[in-house]
């Protein structure tokens, strides 16, 4: 890949895959490794891309499969409250920042289905391929997650009220 083709995706997908390898590890230091570590396999990487569909997908899958080799290593570092990285997380509406960090303080595997499909806009058949599972479980953690998410959710809301 050339530089001309890799600074523009480079800058694009930085935060994509910085977001998705903190929502696996939990780490933000390992986040960061794990951009690093994506970066360079793109920079590398011989073939152009078909779209930029194509581009972001690849770069999705990367980053799934290093933060899958590296949550080996990451259970002997230290790993920092989830509660903390989320309120690092800046939106626009403070009502998106209250829905993300009760997103973050999901389960692991209700969080992970629930932000590839609602924040990275990836479809369930997408989602199964990337962490290796069915479709049918993909949907199943979803819908758990919504019922999980909507409890939390509604708890909070009428605590404000």
């Amino acid at each position: 890949m050339t530089q001309t083709e890799f600074i523009p995706l480079a800058e694009r997908y930085k935060d994509t895959v910085y977001r998705i390898a903190l929502n696996f590890y939990g780490n933000p230091y390992d986040a960061d490794d794990t951009v690093q570590d994506v970066m360079l396999k793109l920079f590398q990487r011989r073939e152009s891309f078909e779209s930029e569909e194509h581009a972001r997908y690849w770069l999705i899958r990367v980053t799934v499969n290093q933060c899958k080799n590296g949550l080996r290593w990451a259970k002997l570092r230290r790993h920092e409250n989830l509660d903390d990285i989320a309120l690092s997380v800046q939106f626009q509406q403070p009502e998106q920042s209250e829905v993300y960090r009760e997103v973050m303080a999901l389960p692991k595997q209700y969080r992970t289905v629930l932000y590839l499909f609602y924040y990275e806009e990836l479809s369930v058949n997408k989602i199964a391929l990337l962490l290796g599972i069915k479709p049918s479980a993909v949907t199943t953690r979803l819908s758990r997650a919504r019922q999980k998410l909507k409890a939390k959710l509604t708890e909070v809301w009428q605590d404000e009220e």
